[in-house]
Formats: C-alpha cells, sequence, structure tokens
C-alpha cells in the first residue's frame, strides 16, 4: 500500500509518517516507481506507536515497542524493554500525581486560610 492508504487506515497524517520513517520507527520500501510502499505490518507498527504516543509516551518511548514488534511477537509489549518503558512511565505519572495531590493540598490550605467557612470541593 501506498502512504496515502496507510495514512487513512491508522488515522495518521502522512508528514506524521514521513516523521516516524525520519526518525528509524518506520521503514518504507520503495516501488519501482519510486513511491514509498507499506505492508500490513506496517499498520500494525504506527497503530502502536499512535496508540503509545496518545496516552503520553514520547516518540522515543514508542521505539522498543516497534523493535519487539518486528521481532514478531503480537504485542509491542511484549519484550522485556518494553516493559520497563511502561513501568518507568508509570513511575513518572505516579510523580505527577503526587505533586498534583500536593498542589491541591497547598490551594485548598490558602482558600481555607482567605476565606474560613468556604467550602472545598473534592
Amino acid at each position: 500500500m501506498r502512504i496515502g492508504e496507510l495514512a487513512e487506515r491508522t488515522g495518521v497524517s502522512t508528514r506524521s509518517l514521513r516523521y516516524y520513517e525520519q526518525h528509524g520507527l518506520l521503514k518504507a520500501r520503495r516501488g519501482s516507481n519510486g513511491y514509498r510502499q507499506y505492508t500490513e505490518d506496517d499498520v500494525k507498527l504506527v497503530s502502536e506507536i499512535r496508540a503509545l504516543l496518545a496516552v503520553g509516551f514520547t516518540l522515543e518511548d514508542t521505539r522498543p515497542f516497534v523493535d519487539c514488534l518486528r521481532r514478531g511477537h503480537s504485542t509491542g509489549g511484549a519484550c522485556a524493554e518494553s516493559v520497563e518503558v511502561y513501568q518507568r512511565k508509570l513511575d513518572e505519572i505516579d510523580a505527577e500525581i503526587r505533586a498534583l495531590l500536593n498542589r491541591r493540598a497547598e490551594v485548598a490550605a490558602q482558600l481555607a486560610q482567605s476565606c474560613p467557612g468556604c467550602f472545598v470541593r473534592g
């Protein structure tokens, strides 16, 4: 399939697909006419990248998942390197949650001090 069809099937712009290729995450083959050619495996790779980006992973974070799929695993998260990225991301999210809870407590304390008797939601 050509780049336009891959873009349509995965919901990713052709510009993004070229960007993934530029960063070594997607490897296009070239047809005799010079056009990029992709396979069903590429649909799976791009879908994996897109799903990971949608939940906050960086493009570089997706690399172990893509490599795992290229090695023939049914999911990108089946390899130890991918599991490490998942665990690191969960640690980052937990740290963000703690920081947000601390900020919330500070704002609630400021509200309580500024407006005795005001209701603090949550």
